[in-house]
């Protein structure tokens, strides 16, 4: 493979990546929204305790459930 064919594959894939990523943010988003919580502050709170949540909790950060951490 090409030098330039390389860089249009690798291309393809990062615009292909940054939509996906896109929608998911997206989605959170809006089903934060849905649920009168603020968008940004949801999604930054879920990103910083996803890491260290345990398995049988990870429940508690979706949209319905959510409370901010105190």
């Amino acid at each position: 493979m090409t030098k330039r064919r390389q860089f249009a594959v690798l291309g393809k894939n990062l615009v292909t990546d940054v939509l996906r990523l896109y929608s998911l943010f997206s989605r959170f988003s809006h089903a934060g929204k849905l649920n009168g919580h603020d968008p940004f502050a949801y999604l930054k709170d879920v990103l910083t305790r996803l890491p260290t949540q345990r398995a049988n909790q990870v429940n508690e950060l979706l949209p319905h459930r959510w409370q901010p951490q105190s």
